[in-house]
């Protein structure tokens, strides 16, 4: 058995540099950004008014004073006379200041008769103008790689910029293996399972940038594995669920070597997750997960999901690991590493009860993953633990 950080090493190892393709601001939601972008022009592109209310040319302005409007200047369309000490413009948010502008008098601090204006207010010591390039100039870059929100897309949009380049989704196949399961909606018969692991691992990786393809189930034979095996063909990854252990009919490591695959690693000193191996088959990545439905999540969220970001382009590195205070005691640990199926409420880390790897139940109640090293001692009540959110 291998570490779980060996096998992340070596899963890394198995990674190529991903590919690159332009897409439209429309479709950039949650991309990877490949390279850094630059500004084309600075924003504000001109010096604009905060507030809506009126421009003076007097910086020593006080209440009382009066002044007479000359024009207006509103959110796309500027005033283009000249202000004087004794002359304002009407102006909107947005708007570009007039020449000569020394502050904006909010409408709330100006009477307005007709033409005229006077000051109800001393005004404050803020312009409420917004100088030229405020937010950012032109030449600012917008740094690579990076998983794109909203904020992103907003400001890469205001940078003028409508195509962006990306890395190209990973596409993963994924295989579930065994004569017990049919497919969800299908009618089990009398000894029978539903195929959970392959809805779950499609949904987890699919909402962080994959592309999942869900494979029909391969049965009890190596014919029918190798025959599965065939469709995965030309997969950035095939993830087989199931299989991988070493009873007589977890076919998944034999046919693997019978097709070329070449094995980087098998078996994790974790739990729950152990039976797991990993290869290369040509360019496609394999990961081979237990068959327990809580052990092929967590191995998802512990090494699959961070081989998708690198094939995303993201850095490689494992989940980040945050502690906290135990709410209870727990045991002393084994020979593995422990993952342990957690809530985290109120600042401290509840451990359940039952942790067998069957338990879906118990996981979809999990927040987190807390993680026990091997050979731990026993904790108590209010000792740290690291956790992995989920």
């Amino acid at each position: 058995m291998i570490s779980v950080q060996a096998a992340l090493d070596a899963l890394f190892a198995l990674v190529k540099k991903p590919s690159v393709e332009w897409v439209d601001l429309t479709k950039a939601m949650g991309r990877v950004l490949a390279r850094p972008m630059t500004a084309l022009r600075d924003q504000p592109p001109f010096d604009a008014s905060a507030m809506d209310g009126y421009a003076i040319a007097q910086p020593a302005a006080k209440r009382g004073d009066r002044y007479r409007v000359i024009g207006e200047a509103a959110a796309g369309r500027r005033f283009e006379g000249d202000l004087t000490s004794d002359t304002a413009v009407r102006i909107f948010t947005g708007a570009p200041v007039p020449a000569g502008t020394s502050a904006i008098i909010i409408q709330e601090n100006a009477i307005r008769t007709a033409d005229r204006i006077e000051l109800s207010e001393d005004p404050n010591a803020q312009s409420h103008i917004r100088p030229a390039g405020n937010d950012f100039k032109a030449g600012s870059c917008l740094t690579a790689p990076k998983r794109l929100n909203a904020a992103d897309i907003a400001l890469l949009a205001s940078m003028n910029i409508a195509q962006i380049p990306v890395y190209k989704r990973p596409t993963i196949a994924l295989l579930s293996t065994g004569d017990e399961l049919v497919m969800p909606g299908e009618q089990p018969g009398p000894d029978q399972i539903l195929a959970s692991n392959t809805y779950g691992l499609a949904a987890l990786l699919n909402s962080h940038g994959a592309e999942c393809r869900i494979l029909p189930i391969a049965r009890d034979t190596s014919a029918s594995l190798k025959a599965t095996f065939a469709l995965a063909a030309g997969s950035d990854m095939v993830l087989t669920i199931g299989g991988a252990s070493v009873g007589d009919h977890d076919l998944v490591a034999q046919v693997a070597a019978d097709i070329g695959i070449r094995q980087s690693f098998y078996k994790i000193a974790m739990r729950p997750g152990k039976p797991l191996m990993a290869g290369a088959w040509g360019d496609t990545i394999m990961i081979g997960l237990p068959g327990n439905p809580v052990s092929a999540l967590v191995c998802g969220h512990i090494f699959v999901l961070p081989v998708v970001n690198a094939l995303l382009g993201l850095p490689r590195s494992a989940p980040i690991r945050q502690s906290a205070p135990l709410a209870q005691d727990v045991a002393a640990n084994g020979p593995r590493e422990h993952y342990m199926r957690a809530k985290f409420h109120e600042g401290r880390v509840h451990v359940f009860e039952r942790q067998d790897s069957a338990l879906l139940s118990v996981l979809a109640k999990a927040n987190i993953l807390a993680i026990r090293p091997a050979f731990a001692a026993p904790a108590k009540q209010g000792d740290r633990i690291e956790y992995i959110p989920l």
